[in-house]
């Protein structure tokens, strides 16, 4: 069973207390961290009213991220799965033109 850590992160201005798997700590840290940069960066080029409007378009920039890797895997595995059926199709050609010659 792993060991688990209580941390507080900070996000915001605001302190979260959580308790957490030891592997799992450098990464919220990082998290923590890019959130307070991308806040920062917002509030410098936008006329911000509350912190609740930045939170929400760093939600939003980080979900657009997620969902722009997940398009790239896909048409990645679309790409490789399309030379696979034509490796497959010639293969097979290739066999079935040398169980012809040997008969």
């Amino acid at each position: 069973m792993s060991e688990k850590l209580k941390i507080k992160i900070s996000i915001a201005d605001r302190v979260y207390p959580l308790t957490v798997e030891t592997h799992q700590e450098e990464g919220l840290r990082s998290a923590s961290k890019k959130i307070d940069t991308m806040i920062k960066q917002f509030e410098q080029s936008y006329a911000v009213r509350d912190k609740q409007d930045v939170l929400a378009m760093c939600a939003l920039q980080f979900a657009a991220q997620v969902e722009q890797k997940q398009i790239s895997i896909s048409q990645d595995n679309d790409t490789a799965l399309i030379r696979l059926q034509n490796l497959d199709k010639k293969l097979s050609e290739l066999l079935e033109n040398k169980n012809v010659l040997t008969k």
